[in-house]
C-alpha cells in the first residue's frame, strides 16, 4: 500500500517538475498602483513558447472578511504576437495623443488586393438583358 502512495508521489512530483520547467522560462512583474501584471514566457510539449498575461487585483470579500486576489489571464501565441503588438501600440498611440493613426495605404501600383478588385460588368449586362426583355413583352 505504502509503495502505491510513493509511485503516486512520484508521479504527481514529475509532473510537477515538468509543469515547473514549462513555467520558468521568463517571468516579468509590473507593480502598477491597485494592479500588478505578470508576463511569463511558457513552452508548449513542443517547445513554443508563448505568453501570459495576468492581472492581478487585491479584493476584500465581505461575507468571509478576507482579502482575495481576482486574476484574469490572455494567452498569446507567436503567430499573433506581431498583430497583437501593432494594435496595442496603435491603441496606446490614440490615448495619448487623441488622434486616430492613419491607417497604412496596403495597395500599390504593382499589387492589386483582391478585396478591392471589383467589376461590375456583369451586373450591368444582366440589366440590360432583362430590361431589353421587358421592353420586348
Amino acid at each position: 500500500m505504502e509503495e502505491l502512495e510513493n509511485k503516486g508521489q512520484e508521479k504527481v512530483q514529475s509532473e510537477h517538475d515538468n509543469e515547473q520547467d514549462r513555467q520558468e522560462i521568463f517571468s516579468k512583474t509590473v507593480r502598477a498602483g491597485k494592479r500588478t501584471y505578470f508576463f511569463d514566457v511558457k513552452s508548449t510539449r513542443a517547445g513554443e513558447y508563448y505568453l501570459t498575461i495576468t492581472e492581478s487585483k487585491r479584493r476584500f470579500n465581505n461575507d468571509q472578511g478576507k482579502f482575495f486576489y481576482e486574476k484574469h489571464k490572455l494567452f498569446l501565441y507567436k503567430e499573433d504576437f506581431e498583430k497583437f503588438a501593432d494594435g496595442l501600440s496603435t491603441t496606446i498611440e490614440f490615448i495619448q495623443t487623441g488622434k486616430e493613426p492613419e491607417e497604412p495605404v496596403q495597395e500599390t501600383l504593382n499589387e492589386k488586393n483582391p478585396h478591392l478588385d471589383v467589376e461590375f460588368e456583369d451586373l450591368g449586362t444582366e440589366t440590360s438583358d432583362s430590361e431589353d426583355t421587358e421592353n420586348q413583352d
